[in-house]
């Protein structure tokens, strides 16, 4: 930096500045120092900045699923919004899995991450009291409350009613559900307000009609086999997540049952699988890549020393296709 300095005819403090992007620069000088970066090749090391500063430029971003496209378009947006500021995205899969969670929260503490924006599926609430101790930011995206972090979470009551709603009128009367896990942290918000916008539009949903299981098209499409055992089968399904309900429309083709005339399918999410298959899918549209921002902008907060916890809710909308 001192050799960059030199060349750009400025202080170390302004290449600094320049390099971090922390403190506005006149753009003749901006240019200045750009140009001296490049002729002589310099380069930030970001392990040894850690070192000096005692804070890391990675971020982890730690989802179930990453093949899911909505952990894909929040990690994208994510990026954006951190890489602005100088920090770079690391993401873990954890499969659902409970061990692998508690496995990635010890690694983000243990190499000094500058911050942690995470999905939980299957964490005790107050899994984040060791990171907090440790002043590693924190940020959960999820339906349910944990402890001790900032909160982005679905406002979808309003957009869930009106999926039923629209069951409703267009005649369906037996609603099943392909819902989440069982032992997931905080049960499952999602089927709850399905079964509480069901009961106000009129709708039934008999506990042989919910069939709980993973987040993937392999569940759905076991979830729609088990349904049409049932003694009465549903004339609609809600499910979950956009990727099974995907794999309900697999089952249905499978099975010859036509959507949306023997059966109406609803997602959730709006991932971009439900606007291509065929009929295109109804769903609840909670925008992944709003979410990301959400999740940057309040972990960007807590770098900057804010303490308190705050929750940031993101409205979902029913977006209405062929599939009812």
């Amino acid at each position: 930096m001192t050799d960059v300095a030199r060349a750009a005819g400025v202080s170390s403090a302004t290449v600094s500045y320049v390099l971090s992007g922390k403190r506005p620069v006149a753009d003749e000088t901006r240019q200045a120092v750009e140009e001296a970066v490049r002729r002589l090749g310099f380069t930030l090391n970001p392990v040894a900045r850690s070192l000096r500063t005692g804070r890391s430029t990675f971020v982890a971003l730690i989802v179930p699923d990453i093949a899911n496209p909505f952990y894909a378009h929040l990690a994208g947006a994510l990026q954006d919004q951190l890489r602005a500021h100088g920090y770079h995205v690391v993401v873990s899969n954890t499969a659902a899995r409970r061990e692998t969670e508690e496995d990635l929260l010890r690694e983000v503490v243990g190499q000094r991450f500058a911050g942690v924006v995470m999905t939980p599926f299957r964490l005790d609430r107050d899994a984040f009291k060791d990171l907090r101790r440790a002043g590693v930011p924190a940020v959960v995206s999820a339906d349910v409350e944990f402890s001790d972090v900032d909160l982005v979470m679905p406002d979808s009551t309003a957009a869930v009613q009106r999926a039923l709603a629209l069951l409703a009128a267009s005649g369906r009367r037996r609603v099943g559900v392909i819902a989440g896990p069982e032992d997931a942290t905080g049960g499952d918000p999602r089927l709850e307000r399905i079964k509480d916008a069901a009961a106000a539009a009129g709708l039934s949903i008999p506990k042989d009609l919910v069939v709980p299981g993973e987040h993937t098209r392999r569940a759905g499409v076991l979830g729609f086999e088990r349904l049409m055992a049932a003694r009465l089968r549903p004339d609609a399904v809600m499910c979950v997540n956009d990727v099974t309900a995907v794999g309900v429309m697999d089952g249905a083709e499978q099975a010859g049952v036509e959507i949306p005339a023997d059966i109406a399918v609803i997602g959730h999410d709006d991932i971009d699988f439900a606007s291509l298959v065929r009929p295109r899918l109804t769903t609840i549209s909670y925008p992944a890549r709003q979410v990301g921002r959400s999740a940057a902008r309040l972990l960007l907060q807590q770098m900057d020393g804010r303490a308190s916890c705050r929750v940031e809710r993101v409205v979902a909308d029913l977006v209405v296709r062929s599939s009812t």
